[in-house]
């Protein structure tokens, strides 16, 4: 006889207690490739297994592609998992974790095929386990660090890592080379120490204060005056409108980067920072795309973002969402837009823990999330 008890994922049988397979629907909300992530990053992390179907269901190429490979790829290694079904175009995938391990590990998006998919993806899979495999973790990855629909390398290390390093994560992330689309072949080092504090909640419900504005214009291998030519109009972007632009005494600049990489791309990316609060908007050039509409549009993404008096940008909010779970206190951010990609990955750690989480606000506005605690399950 075995009864299953599916709130703690936890199976009585005559004999033994063993943890249930939690099922998840790959096609739940917005349908991509966040929900294998989270997935596999709580599995490595709880040690639950679980079995996905319907992988990137509501994707024009569904199941796995290279850079989702890479993750399982990447959390079976930290987890010394067993994984079925982990292979180009499949839509199914169990994974089964045994234990978490630091250390020394070598991941490489384009292994199986080339591609310049997301180092950022892959990291962000493997970050939260590693913080509590007992020691120190250093990882490189190659692939794409500055690519179309992921958190550019930047954004990771100006926005990203240092909100969840007031969480209590220690993190340091290097890159070595570009990696542009289609090439890929950039190069990142990070390092992960052991949270050994655990985590704590995060608060952040006041209008972030712009104090400093970090940008950077950036381009490999193209002429010098595409640099110059998008820092120019950044600039002049961000001061034009006095009302719309960050309040007085705040500081401004913008750095021209000549950057290494076997391939050809342009980029804008500004930070906001307002005390231990920050923010980050970035555009990556096309062919066609002139390196003024390049600024136009990293300028027109952050003077969104003041408009809506939020605290941190949407895809902050969304990425923070396993760390608030996992956290201890209650956690409580005010994001610039409650988004889909934000509630499918709640609807994930929800299958996985205990947290729970209230939104004030609709799609497509500004709202508060809510992480309550005296609801969390400890792991």
């Amino acid at each position: 006889m075995v009864i299953c008890y599916r709130r703690w994922n936890i199976c009585y049988t005559e004999t033994k207690i063993k943890v249930c397979m939690i099922e998840i629907d790959g096609s739940y909300g917005e349908g991509g490739g966040q929900i294998l992530r989270t997935a596999l990053s709580l599995s490595c992390l709880l040690r639950k297994p679980f079995r996905i179907s319907n992988i990137r269901a509501n994707r024009k190429n569904p199941g796995l592609r290279p850079q989702h490979l890479a993750g399982v790829k990447a959390a079976k290694a930290i987890s010394q998992a067993t994984v079925d079904a982990a292979a180009i175009g499949s839509t199914t995938l169990t994974f089964n974790p045994f234990t978490l391990k630091g250390g020394k590990y070598l991941f490489d998006v384009a292994e199986e095929r080339g591609s310049a998919g997301s180092v950022s993806l892959v990291f962000q899979t493997i970050s939260l386990p590693l913080a509590f495999a007992g020691g120190p973790s250093n990882v490189t990855i190659r692939g794409g660090t500055h690519v179309p629909w992921s958190p550019p390398f930047h954004y990771l290390a100006g926005v990203f890592i240092p909100t969840i390093e007031g969480m209590g994560m220690v993190v340091d992330a290097h890159l070595e080379r570009w990696g542009w689309y289609p090439m890929g072949e950039g190069i990142v080092h990070f390092s992960i120490k052991p949270a050994s504090g655990g985590l704590k909640g995060i608060s952040k419900t006041d209008k972030l204060q712009p104090e400093e504005v970090t940008a950077i214009s950036a381009a490999s291998n193209l002429p010098e005056h595409i640099i110059t030519r998008q820092k120019r109009q950044l600039l002049k972007r961000i001061f034009e409108n006095t009302p719309r632009r960050a309040t007085e005494g705040t500081t401004v600049s913008c750095e021209e980067i000549t950057a290494p990489s076997i391939g050809q791309g342009t980029f804008v990316f500004l930070r906001v920072r307002g005390g231990d609060s920050y923010a980050g908007f970035s555009a990556l050039g096309a062919r066609g795309k002139r390196a003024e509409e390049v600024a136009d549009e990293a300028a027109a993404l952050f003077l969104s973002f003041l408009d809506s008096q939020a605290a941190i940008d949407k895809h902050l909010a969304d990425q923070l969402i396993p760390y608030m779970a996992m956290a201890d206190g209650e956690s409580k951010i005010f994001t610039a837009e409650i988004t889909l990609h934000l509630m499918t990955n709640i609807w994930v750690v929800e299958q996985f823990t205990q947290a729970r989480f209230h939104i004030e606000g609709a799609i497509g506005n500004p709202g508060i999330v809510t992480c309550l605690p005296e609801l969390r399950a400890k792991s």
